[in-house]
C-alpha cells in the first residue's frame, strides 16, 4: 500500500511451495498480504481485529493465501502438518495465514 519494498523470508516462500505440492492442485495459490509497512499494520488495527500489533507480516515472514480449489479448511490442514510455523485459519474470511514463527495455530 506504500510501495515499500522488502525482502521476504525465504522459507515463508518454502511453506507456500510444500502447501501448494501437497495440496496436489496445479492452480496456483493466491498471496492476498505478504510484506506490510509498520503503517500499514496500524492502520489495519486500527481498521479491524485479528491483525497482531507485532505482525510477522511486517518483517516479511508471513504471507495470507487461498486457492480457489482448495478448501481453506484443508489448507490449514496440510500448512498444520508441516509444523514450519504459524497456521490461522480465517474460514469466514477464506484465507489461511502462513509464518516462519514459532509453530502454533489459531
Amino acid at each position: 500500500r506504500t510501495g515499500e519494498v522488502f525482502p521476504m523470508d525465504p522459507r515463508v516462500i518454502d511453506i507456500l511451495s510444500m502447501v501448494q505440492s501437497r495440496s496436489k492442485s496445479s492452480v496456483p495459490f493466491e498471496i492476498l498480504s505478504a510484506y506490510r509497512s509498520p503503517k500499514t499494520n496500524t492502520n489495519l488495527r486500527k481498521a479491524s481485529g485479528g491483525v497482531a500489533k507485532n505482525s510477522f507480516h511486517m518483517y516479511g515472514q508471513a504471507l495470507d493465501i487461498r486457492n480457489p480449489n482448495v478448501s481453506t479448511k484443508r489448507v490449514r490442514n496440510i500448512a498444520k502438518s508441516l509444523r514450519a510455523g504459524g497456521v490461522g485459519y480465517y474460514g469466514k474470511s477464506g484465507f489461511v495465514h502462513v509464518d516462519t514463527g514459532t509453530v502454533r495455530s489459531w
